[in-house]
C-alpha cells in the first residue's frame, strides 16, 4: 500500500504542476521514467525503517517521525535523480511529492485505525471500555489500553461541563448522566474509574450507579503507581473496599427493610458522616415521605444535601437539611415536632479514639449526653423507632471513646426498659472500611506518599465490614427490633491489620520492603499501641446470643443499670461537664461502665473520683 501511495503522490505532484500547461521538456515520459527507481528506494527505506511492520495501534510519536523521514528522503532522492539524469523538473515537484507522500502514509494509517476500531467495537471478542475521568490519568490510561490486545476504548465519561461534547485523543467525551447512551451506542461492557484522587465514598457511589446499568466497574491506582501496560491491566480491580475483606461480602444478602421506611418521616443524625451519608442513600431508595439530615458540620451537610437531592428527585423524597448539635435539646425537640419524625437513626458521634482521649469533656458531651438528649426527645415526641449506631469499642472499652459509646448504650437500654411507644434498639459493628479516619484511607495516603505504612502492632486484629453492610444492618435493626436489643453482624474472623496493610500495598502495585525483600517499595513500621487501644476487639459483653429474621444478624441482650443508677450516673456526668471537670466526667463514666479502666488519670486521682461518685449514688436520685 505504501508503494502505491508513493507512485500516486509522484504522479499527483507532476499533474499539479502541469495544470496550466506543460512545463516539462519532452513531456511526462522522462519524468515517469524516474518512478521505478523511486519505488525501489521507497521499498528499501520502508523495510529499513520498519514502517510496514508497525502495528496500526502503535502508529504514533516515533512512527510518525519515521514517516516524515521517509518522505524527506524520497523527495531528496527524487531531486538527486533528476539532476543526475539531466531532467529539468521544477523544484516544486520534489517538495510537493514529499508532502503528498507523508500525507498519504499518515492518513492511510489513521483511516485503517478508524475502520478497525469500528470493527472491534462491534465484535464480541474484545472488551469495550469507557473511561470515567478525562483528566491526565484517564488520557494516560487510554494510551496504555490501546496497546492491549483485548481492550478497545470507546469513549470518556466526565462530569466536567467544560469537556462536554469534546473529543480528546480521538475519543468523544460524554457526561456521566449519559452513561446509558454510551452503552447503547458503543456496546460498552465495562467502565474504569480513572480518578484516583476521588474519595472511596464517591467511587463507591459512582460504582453502584454504573452497576445498575449492567456495567462491570473497575478502579485504577494513581498514574505514578503504574509499571507498564502488562502490569497495568493486572491492577484493574473491582471497585470498592469490599475486595479487602477476608470473607464474602454480605451486602447483597441483606434486605434493606424497605417496608419500615416507605412513606415514613425519617431523621438521620450525623447525616454528613461516612455511615450517616450511606444510610441516607439507602433510606432514599426505600422511598420515605421525608428525610431530615441532622448534621453538626456545615460543609458535610452541604455536600450531603447536594448529593441526596439528586437521588431524591427521581423518587419524590423531600430532603430537609438541619444544621445543629444533638446535644441541643431545644433544637432537637423542635425539629422532631415540626417534621413529625417517626424514625430516628442516630449516627452522630465523635469516633476517633486518640482525639476523644485527649478531649474527654467534648467527647462525652457529644457521644453520651447527645444520645441522652436525642433519645429522650424521641420518646417524648412519640417517635416510633429509635436506632443507636454503636461500636465494638464499647465492649469492655479500653478507651474513653468506647466508654462513651457504652454509656450511650446504657442510656438507650434504660429507655427501652421503660413503658412507652418508642422501640429502642442498638446496632454494634466493627471497623468500617473506607470511613473517614479509618485505617484504609490512612494506609492509602501513606502508600501514595511512598511510605512508610505505620502499624501500631503486628498482632492487632479488627472486625471489618463495608459501609454498605453497616448501613443495611442499621436499617434492618430499625425494621424488626422489638425493643432493647443489641444487634451485631456475623462478620466472620477478625482481620489482622498487618495483613490488610500488605494487601493494600500489593493492590497499589508495590511490594513490601522488609528483611526478606530489602529491594521492596514500601516499608511497614511498627509504632506501638496508642493510649486506650486494644490488640483485639469484641462484639459482645456477655456470651450468648440469639438469631434474628436474618441468619447473619445476631441479637444480644446485654446487662444494664437500674433506672435510678442510670439517672444518677447521667446527672453526675452532666454536672461534671457543666463544671468543666474532665476528672469528674471520667469518674462518672468509670462508675457507670465498670469494665472501663481509664488511662487519662493517675490511679490515685481516679480512685478518689470514683469514691466520690459512689457517695453520690447513696443519695436518693430522681428517675429523670
Amino acid at each position: 500500500m505504501d508503494l502505491l501511495l508513493v507512485a500516486a503522490s509522484y504522479l499527483l505532484a507532476l499533474m499539479l504542476l502541469t495544470i496550466d500547461g506543460p512545463v516539462l521538456p519532452g513531456g511526462l515520459g522522462g519524468a515517469l521514467a524516474q518512478l521505478p527507481a523511486l519505488l525501489v528506494m521507497a521499498g528499501a527505506l520502508s523495510l529499513t525503517l520498519g514502517l510496514s511492520r508497525r502495528r496500526l495501534r502503535d502508529y504514533e510519536g516515533t512512527a510518525i517521525a519515521l514517516s516524515v523521514l521517509l518522505a524527506v528522503v524520497l523527495a531528496a532522492g527524487s531531486f538527486v535523480q533528476a539532476r543526475l539524469t539531466g531532467l529539468s523538473l521544477p523544484g516544486g515537484v520534489h517538495v510537493v511529492f514529499g508532502l503528498l507522500c507523508f500525507i498519504g502514509v499518515f492518513l492511510s494509517r489513521l483511516s485503517l485505525i478508524w475502520v478497525l476500531t469500528e470493527i472491534y467495537r462491534h465484535s464480541r471478542n474484545f472488551k469495550r471500555v469507557a473511561i470515567y475521568g478525562a483528566g491526565r490519568t484517564g488520557m494516560a490510561l487510554a494510551q496504555e489500553l490501546r496497546k492491549s490486545d483485548d481492550f478497545v476504548v470507546c469513549a470518556f465519561l466526565d462530569d466536567n461541563a467544560a469537556l462536554r461534547g469534546m473529543t480528546l485523543d480521538g475519543l468523544p467525551v460524554y457526561p456521566g448522566v449519559q452513561a446509558g447512551k454510551v452503552i447503547e451506542r458503543y456496546k460498552v461492557d465495562r467502565v474504569i474509574l480513572a480518578m484516583p484522587s476521588l474519595s472511596i465514598d464517591k467511587q463507591t457511589f459512582l460504582s453502584k450507579r454504573l452497576e445498575k446499568l449492567g456495567l462491570q466497574v473497575q478502579s485504577l491506582p494513581a498514574f505514578t503507581q503504574w509499571h507498564g501496560g502488562a502490569e497495568l491491566r493486572k491492577m484493574l480491580t473491582p471497585i470498592g473496599p469490599a475486595t479487602l475483606l477476608s470473607r464474602d461480602p454480605l451486602c447483597q444478602n441483606l434486605p434493606a427493610g424497605n417496608n419500615a421506611y416507605c412513606d415514613a418521616k425519617v431523621m438521620i443524625s450525623g447525616a454528613g458522616g461516612s455511615i450517616g451519608l450511606e444510610l441516607c442513600r439507602q433510606v432514599v431508595a426505600c422511598r420515605p415521605r421525608k428525610l431530615v439530615l441532622f448534621e453538626l458540620s456545615e460543609l458535610a451537610l452541604y455536600n450531603a444535601d447536594a448529593e441526596l437531592r439528586v437521588l431524591a428527585e427521581a423518587v419524590g423524597v423531600e430532603i430537609v437539611p438541619v444544621l445543629g448539635s444533638v446535644a441541643d435539646a431545644v433544637q432537637v425537640r423542635r425539629v422532631l415536632a415540626e417534621h413529625e419524625i417517626e424514625i430516628v437513626l442516630h449516627a452522630a458521634a465523635y469516633k476517633h479514639v486518640p482525639l476523644v482521649e485527649i478531649n474527654p469533656r467534648t467527647g462525652l458531651a457529644n457521644n453520651t449526653l447527645g444520645t441522652a438528649v436525642l433519645a429522650r426527645a424521641a420518646r417524648d415526641g412519640g417517635v416510633r423507632r429509635f436506632v443507636l449506631v454503636s461500636s465494638d469499642k464499647a465492649v469492655r472499652p479500653g478507651n474513653l471513646m468506647g466508654a462513651s459509646k457504652r454509656f450511650a448504650e446504657l442510656l438507650v437500654q434504660d429507655l427501652a426498659a421503660r413503658p412507652g411507644k418508642t422501640v429502642f434498639s442498638i446496632v454494634r459493628f466493627g471497623n468500617v472500611l473506607g470511613s473517614s479516619g479509618s485505617v484504609v484511607p490512612l494506609f492509602q495516603e501513606q502508600i501514595a506518599r511512598g511510605g512508610p505504612v505505620t502499624l501500631t502492632d503486628e498482632r492487632v486484629t479488627r472486625y471489618f465490614m463495608t459501609i454498605q453492610e453497616a448501613s443495611k444492618l442499621v436499617l434492618l435493626a430499625g425494621s424488626f427490633a422489638e425493643g432493647g436489643e443489641v444487634f451485631v453482624l456475623d462478620m466472620g474472623k477478625p482481620v489482622r491489620i498487618g495483613d490488610l496493610a500488605r494487601k493494600l500495598i500489593s493492590t497499589a502495585g508495590y511490594t513490601v520492603r522488609d528483611a526478606q525483600n530489602p529491594d521492596g517499595d514500601i516499608e511497614i513500621v511498627t509504632t506501638g499501641l496508642r493510649p486506650g487501644e486494644k490488640l483485639h476487639e469484641e462484639l459482645m459483653v456477655r456470651r450468648g446470643a440469639t438469631t434474628t429474621a436474618h441468619p447473619k444478624i445476631i441479637s444480644v441482650r446485654e446487662d444494664h443499670l437500674s433506672e435510678l443508677e442510670t439517672a444518677a450516673a447521667l446527672r453526675d456526668l452532666r454536672d461534671a461537664i457543666e463544671r468543666g471537670s474532665d476528672a469528674d466526667a471520667i469518674a462518672a463514666v468509670a462508675w457507670a461502665v465498670p469494665e472501663y479502666a481509664p488511662k487519662s488519670l493517675p490511679e490515685d486521682a481516679l480512685q478518689c473520683q470514683v469514691v466520690r461518685a459512689r457517695r453520690n449514688r447513696d443519695r436518693d436520685v430522681p428517675a429523670e
